[in-house]
């Protein structure tokens, strides 16, 4: 019956994906890559996705792109999809560390070799490659800025914390608070998650910004929570509070040009997206990736001084 039912379910992915995920019309015959990212409506999940989608078209590969939405179950779904369509390789941005291990490793057992950005899952030796940001050092130049931006007098802050099944979320505060707890004058008033979401940040900084009427600052996992936080700010009048985000989005690069946001750390996007597509690439000609597993891309910190560099999560200078 389970079996039934997920074989109903990979067909209707199947269909979806064919009928509304933007699916490259190409000739039939070159081999097809997958690729899977978490939101399509999402702008870093959407850089990923393009940037994949057109090394993939430059080397001569068929494309399809979906999202899982962060659903494991749906996530499942698209992967039995990918291996109904005879997939080459598949592009995931997975769903969840532990959730996406079965998955992945159900795509390999079907001769489909899987290549990982931005979130890597808790295994090894079933994905041909895992290419992720150094959340780890990126968050700890953002809390360094942070702390200059704070004063000698430090004071109340706030965090903003991502998806708790996200590994990247506990990686980015472990990295803040390398930082942030040696330095006694910064105490942490708050803490909270806004699961990556600008509405639920907004929400919460609300509440906190009434609870906490001497705060100096809000450090986020996220550019998305961050600018949350930021309109919040805003719509309460309060000046001078120190904000800083993660990820290196358009919107929160044009905030820090504007003079709102502090900072946030760029994680290369279309860098980490381009090199999994050109791994692919050389697995399915040679039969090896000619790199380690996994691979480590360090984030660029991004201030007022610099913003001019970045374009759509990418250097460009």
């Amino acid at each position: 019956m389970i079996r039934t039912v997920r074989i109903l379910c990979a067909g209707a992915a199947f269909l979806t994906v064919l009928l509304f995920s933007g699916c490259h019309r190409s000739d039939a015959s070159k081999k097809l890559i997958v690729i899977i990212v978490p939101s399509q409506d999402n702008p870093f999940f959407k850089a990923e996705g393009d940037a994949a989608a057109a090394r993939a078209l430059s080397l001569g590969y068929r494309v399809r792109v979906d999202a899982h939405d962060d659903d494991a179950y749906r996530q499942d779904n698209l992967i039995d999809a990918a291996i109904a369509s005879n997939a080459s390789a598949i592009i995931l941005d997975n769903a969840g560390a532990d959730s996406s291990v079965a998955a992945v490793r159900r795509a390999t057992k079907a001769g489909i070799p899987c290549f990982l950005i931005d979130r890597a899952i808790n295994a090894n030796g079933i994905a041909k490659a895992q290419i992720i940001a150094d959340n780890h050092q990126g968050s700890v130049i953002v809390a360094e800025d942070f702390v200059d931006a704070l004063g000698s007098s430090g004071g109340p802050y706030v965090e903003l914390l991502g998806r708790e099944s996200d590994t990247n979320a506990q990686v980015r505060t472990s990295g803040f608070h390398l930082v942030l707890d040696r330095h006694p004058d910064l105490v942490r008033v708050a803490a909270q998650s806004a699961n990556w979401s600008q509405a639920e940040a907004f929400q919460r900084t609300e509440t906190i910004l009434q609870a906490h009427q001497d705060m100096k600052g809000i450090i986020s996992g996220n550019d998305t929570m961050a600018l949350g936080a930021l309109a919040a700010v805003k719509s309460s009048g309060r000046t001078g509070i120190v904000i800083s985000g993660f990820d290196g989005s358009p919107d929160a690069v044009a905030s820090i040009r504007a003079g709102e946001l502090r900072a946030t750390a760029l994680q290369p996007a279309v860098l980490i997206s381009r090199l999994a597509v050109d791994e692919a690439d050389d697995y399915l000609r040679t039969g090896s990736t000619h790199k380690p597993e996994q691979q480590i891309i360090p984030c660029d910190l991004v201030t007022r001084k610099n913003a001019n560099d970045f374009h759509d999560f990418e250097k460009v200078r």
